[in-house]
């Protein structure tokens, strides 16, 4: 730059320092310490957007109580072949009148290792009412609920359930709000707008086992829907919690990935 105009120089330089300011709120761009995607992810509102996404990592109402690390925008991310075959599974889902919601998708090992440091901090409960109300929070992780890895930072595992269609609003979660069991009757716990599936979603609880022989009726109809169009769209489910679906055929079977979620990291 010696060869330009001191004035000149001046003002590429105060171009060059305005290009890195990032607006507060709003996503920020892939750079080294914020890695992108691989080319394989995708927004799934890009691929299937009829799908209803309900991120609760990017909010409060999630058992942490707090957005949790590297949920930067409420987001559905994936690998293309995951949501494309979410996209399959919902054409057949709206033909029956229904909708799919999804609660999470790609997961950062960022907000895995978020989750182990609140499990090992056993004085903060704030959210124990709803969501594991009957286990003692220093058993999170000898009982499964809480691990150091997850398949979701892999990129084609999600959480997800059925809405009926039209779906009805939702209201908010209001933080401080009185707090309800997970496993309390629909008209009970939070007034989330899925159909009834026996339990909320992320419930630390063995009603949330799919196919949990307590959770009959209508609860158990809805189970064996998702569970079978999910199924016939090359997904399988895990067994110890009715939300939760893996692609059959994953192409990062052992790679977890830490990208933030953010509409940035998708190209």
């Amino acid at each position: 730059m010696r060869n330009f105009p001191r004035r000149v120089r001046a003002l590429v330089v105060t171009l060059a320092a305005m290009a890195t300011l990032v607006v507060p709120g709003t996503a920020q761009a892939a750079t080294p310490s914020r890695p992108a995607a691989p080319r394989e992810f995708v927004a799934l509102s890009d691929v299937a957007p009829s799908i209803l996404q309900d991120i609760r990592y990017a909010t409060r109402h999630n058992f942490v109580g707090q957005r949790v690390d590297g949920y930067l925008q409420p987001l559905c991310i994936l690998t293309r072949q995951a949501a494309e075959g979410l996209r399959k599974a919902q054409a057949q889902l709206r033909k029956q009148g229904y909708t799919l919601k999804v609660y999470d998708c790609y997961r950062p090992q960022q907000a895995v290792d978020h989750f182990v440091r609140w499990a090992k901090d056993l004085a903060d409960e704030k959210m124990k009412a709803e969501f594991y109300p009957n286990v003692a929070k220093d058993r999170l992780f000898a009982d499964g609920y809480i691990a150091e890895k997850s398949g979701h930072s892999r990129g084609s595992t999600m959480d997800l359930t059925l809405v009926k269609l039209p779906a009805r609003p939702q209201r908010p979660y209001v933080p401080g709000q009185p707090l309800k069991p997970c496993f309390a009757p629909q008209d009970q716990r939070f007034p989330d707008n899925m159909v009834d599936m026996g339990t909320g979603y992320d419930c630390f609880d063995p009603l949330a086992h799919t196919d949990n022989p307590a959770i009959t009726g209508v609860p158990h109809r809805n189970r064996m829907l998702l569970k079978d169009t999910m199924a016939a769209a090359g997904f399988r489910n895990l067994p110890e919690e009715w939300w939760h679906y893996t692609l059959d055929n994953e192409p990062f079977p052992d790679t977890y990935f830490d990208f933030p979620v953010s509409r940035c990291s998708v190209r």
